[in-house]
């Protein structure tokens, strides 16, 4: 039934996944599902939902990232990381949360996949000192762009790249950014059978 809403969804996209990344993007959905009615890890509750809500909602960021090692700060269950960690294997994911629970199901997520590029870490994130160079931090639903900026500005060099998943373009927040760091693109993204606005803002610091 997943399978199958899954392929259908994708047919709607030009993103190209094997059939094990598809299953494994199915078992994601079914771990969570089943994790998520003793720990809440999500407010939606129906798993064909959580299909278009998370799963593509998170795929359609895959394509425009650039490099190979990135944070997901506030990842919670794992959105976009898990996601965009089965749709990029080359790539390597560091998935942020301070809340112990979410980390425990993201570690039996990893293991149950068997997700090498992924690293699940409990820390708030301006304690968090990352043992390699990032090439961006991603966050949804995680914070304002101020907040996000503030804290985070620590974990990538004047190369590295802010990059946030929106709904609406976010007017406000982009002119309260603080000196230093603009916004390099507005990404308006597509995401089959979800009928809502979404952008990927990215932010660089200022050279």
């Amino acid at each position: 039934m997943l399978q199958q809403q899954l392929s259908r969804l994708l047919a709607q996209t030009d993103i190209a996944l094997t059939e094990h990344q598809q299953n494994q993007l199915v078992s994601y959905v079914e771990l969570l599902n089943k994790w998520n009615k003793a720990y809440n890890l999500t407010s939606v509750r129906d798993p064909n939902e959580m299909m278009v809500k998370h799963i593509m909602d998170s795929l359609v960021v895959a394509q425009h990232l650039k490099g190979s090692n990135y944070i997901d700060v506030g990842t919670g269950p794992g959105l976009p990381g898990i996601v965009l960690a089965i749709a990029l294997p080359d790539v390597n994911f560091v998935l942020l949360d301070s809340l112990g629970k979410r980390v425990r199901f993201l570690t039996q997520v990893k293991h149950a996949l068997d997700l090498k590029n992924v690293t699940p870490v409990q820390s708030r994130v301006e304690e968090y000192q990352p043992s390699v160079k990032l090439d961006g931090v991603l966050s949804r639903a995680f914070a304002s762009l101020q907040d996000m900026v503030d804290w985070c500005q620590h974990l990538i060099d004047d190369s590295g790249f802010f990059l946030a998943l929106k709904g609406q373009f976010p007017v406000e927040e982009l002119s309260g950014l603080p000196t230093g760091v603009t916004m390099v693109q507005d990404i308006e993204l597509s995401v089959p059978e979800l009928g809502a606005e979404r952008h990927l803002v990215i932010l660089a610091k200022n050279q």
